[in-house]
């Protein structure tokens, strides 16, 4: 197989993973077993060790000398600490999405909560494509490609964690409305009551997380 190919089916087989990573089928602490994966896969243990090598750099899954790769994990600590990282980026794009934001950009970020609300009316709890499609259009919203950067590898390893959690529905509906709030903040060119609302925001998410991981 050619570098070019190999390459491109790294690409494809990390896309697939990160699925699996971010939808919950591959929890947190799981080892990678590359011998099963590429048997499921149907590949070779080249291009699916660049995948896992790419989503290694991406924090998604952890490096164990003489263990291979796990899926990253994290104890309430480390959950709080990802979002006193994750607050202080997400208030702030939230901040420049308002005062930079355009039609077109309103429109993406209604039209994003406009999907997440259909979904989850039509009997779904948590998706977390939905999520990451709201947060990541008002990331684009900001322009402001550095903190883009930082924020989308939290937002997914956030993601990660908190896919195999139970998520309840009362908890999706005031994140639907917390969405919908910061969107309207955005296209009304308030930047701070964006980004309070973000902050509040993330807090319910973060008191939710530390309450599962904790039993509390």
């Amino acid at each position: 197989m050619s570098g070019t190919l190999q390459r491109g089916l790294a690409v494809q087989i990390a896309e697939v993973l990160r699925e699996r990573l971010l939808g919950g089928h591959l929890r947190p602490g799981t080892r990678i077993n590359e011998v099963v994966l590429a048997r499921e896969l149907g590949t070779s243990r080249g291009p699916l060790r660049e995948a896992v090598r790419q989503l290694v750099s991406e924090g998604l899954l952890v490096h164990n000398p003489n263990r291979g790769a796990t899926v990253f994990a994290a104890g309430p600590d480390d959950v709080r600490a990802l979002f006193e990282l994750r607050t202080a980026l997400e208030t702030a794009s939230a901040r420049l999405a308002a005062e930079r934001r355009d039609d077109k950009d309103v429109a993406a970020l209604r039209s994003a909560c406009a999907r997440a609300r259909k979904t989850i009316q039509g009997g779904r709890r948590f998706v977390h494509r939905l999520d990451l499609d709201f947060h990541r259009t008002l990331t684009e919203t900001a322009r402001s490609p550095r903190v883009a950067e930082q924020l989308w590898r939290v937002q997914q390893q956030i993601i990660l964690l908190r896919s195999p959690m139970d998520v309840p529905a009362a908890h999706t509906a005031d994140s639907l409305d917390a969405h919908e709030e910061i969107t309207a903040a955005v296209a009304d060119g308030d930047g701070d009551r964006a980004t309070a609302l973000m902050d509040l925001h993330l807090g319910r998410v973060l008191a939710h997380m530390t309450a599962s991981l904790t039993g509390s």
